[in-house]
């Protein structure tokens, strides 16, 4: 069977003129040009596109896209499972995020109490849950499943105070760093407060301190792209490798 235009992007809940930019980046062609000029469309073409909106509700770019499909390796229900996989997280954080809601609904009517804890649950959650999708199997590697539970109770257990302290020493570490990447000097008090900043945003979450776990974690840092995508994302600037220097130097028990 073959679809118009007007009837792919019926179906598909998109415009025309999206699926005209698609073919224009060669991301989805049309099986054919009718003779009238016509662009029509056949059911593998309808089953490319599923895979392509899938990938944008995941925020992923179109190029990155083309490249995963145009992969000779890529599969079809491998992708469906991985979008399951992907679903069901967000399912999860927004499950939290409503719980809280409603809970604090019913707080502000008079109806239940709620501890200061119960407030940032659901902010908690997708944050924790947020970085054991992204960093969870790299992190117990290195430091032990123990310890990252350990560190977690103790992330989850904070009150609203300590959070927002945790948040705004965040916001006062990417400043500093900001300031420091215009000299990167090491020897200054800039870069020693840069030190403590960190070292003291890592107490809210970690058991114990040691020197030489701050450093592995900074070693990371720079290992991992995704940590260091982070940081030079949340900066504007390149600015990860500055941090690591910053904690070998001055990190110490």
């Amino acid at each position: 069977m073959e679809y118009t235009i007007k009837q792919i992007a019926d179906i598909a809940n998109i415009s025309t003129r999206t699926l005209r930019y698609y073919d224009q980046i060669a991301l989805l062609k049309p099986a054919k040009i009718s003779d009238a000029g016509y662009r029509l469309y056949s059911e593998k073409e309808i089953d490319r596109l599923q895979q392509i909106l899938l990938y944008r509700s995941l925020g992923i770019k179109l190029s990155q896209i083309q490249s995963i499909i145009d992969d000779p390796i890529f599969r079809t229900l491998d992708a469906l499972q991985e979008h399951q996989r992907n679903l069901e997280t967000e399912k999860e954080k927004i499950d939290q995020l409503l719980a809280t809601v409603r809970k604090t609904i019913q707080y502000q009517k008079g109806e239940i109490q709620m501890t200061e804890a119960e407030k940032f649950e659901g902010l908690k959650k997708e944050r924790l849950n947020e970085n054991e999708r992204l960093y969870g199997e790299e992190i117990r590697e290195k430091y032990g499943e123990e310890m990252v539970e350990r560190s977690n109770e103790k992330f989850m257990n904070l009150n609203q105070e300590d959070y927002q302290k945790m948040q705004e020493l965040e916001d006062r570490l990417f400043a500093r760093l900001n300031q420091l990447a215009e000299t990167r000097d090491l020897e200054t008090p800039e870069a020693k407060e840069v030190y403590e900043i960190h070292k003291q945003w890592l107490s809210y979450t970690w058991p114990n301190y040691s020197a030489e776990a701050h450093k592995g974690l900074a070693q990371i840092y720079i290992a991992d792209e995704r940590f260091a995508n982070y940081y030079n994302n949340r900066a504007g600037k390149e600015v990860v490798s500055l941090l690591h220097d910053v904690v070998v130097k001055y990190a110490k028990d």
